[in-house]
């Protein structure tokens, strides 16, 4: 994957995010895209050997169109900022978490987990984060998952890294406010990221390197995918 030749097209389309721009570029976004999604079809057969889940999936599977939905957004720019694919067993749409990688100039990052739970299966992940405390505590506060995932509460997707993207301001109903680990149960998403430099994608290591940040979101994404399964 030419991550640098990625990124240069991706910031000189940032500043020319217009339909005339990108059809007089559409060449070298056709060269950029059939790069991404040689990385992407590495990062399925990589993810794989640890996650078997994932073998069966191709490129199309994981990644999205480049074309923004404007029909509902002040932003009317044609064209996205970035490259991603979301590596999940079940599909791009469905509730069992998965494996994003993400390409965007000055903002790359790794991400799994959960998001946009509906109401029904939150309050079932929070039951269950409830009567498996102590399994839940090894996945979110080992020494592995703090170092790529850890950050304040109040940590968005704009920073370094974090876990949880959404959050209630108090606990939910239902749930006892005194629990000594509320905090997990205000959670509205389980997502976990870790931005990397934009140099990260470059040469052959950055398998490696997504292997590791991966590995160590996995846990937590299981232990949620196991209740989550149920409502699918």
């Amino acid at each position: 994957m030419e991550a640098k030749r990625i990124l240069s097209f991706l910031t000189e389309l940032m500043a020319n995010n217009n339909r005339e721009w990108f059809l007089e570029h559409k060449a070298e976004y056709d060269d950029v895209r059939a790069s991404f999604e040689q990385g992407v079809a590495l990062a399925i057969a990589r993810i794989a050997t640890f996650d078997p889940s994932v073998a069966h999936l191709t490129v199309k599977d994981a990644t999205y169109r480049f074309y923004r939905d404007t029909r509902f957004s002040k932003d009317k720019s044609p064209y996205k900022n970035h490259l991603g694919a979301y590596i999940a067993a079940h599909g791009k749409k469905a509730l069992h978490g998965g494996y994003y990688i993400h390409l965007e100039p000055g903002h790359c990052l790794l991400s799994c987990g959960n998001y946009w739970l509906p109401t029904n299966v939150l309050t079932a992940c929070r039951n269950e984060i409830m009567a498996n405390t102590d399994e839940w505590l090894k996945c979110v506060e080992s020494a592995k998952f703090l170092s790529y995932f850890g950050a304040d509460e109040d940590a968005g997707w704009d920073d370094k890294q974090g876990f949880g993207l959404e959050r209630l301001k108090t606990c939910p109903s239902g749930f006892p406010r005194d629990y000594e680990h509320v905090r997990y149960l205000r959670m509205k998403d389980y997502c976990c990221w870790h931005c990397v430099d934009d140099s990260f994608f470059e040469g052959d290591g950055w398998l490696d390197g997504m292997e590791r940040i991966f590995k160590a979101g996995k846990p937590m994404m299981d232990f949620m995918n196991s209740v989550i399964d149920d409502y699918e």
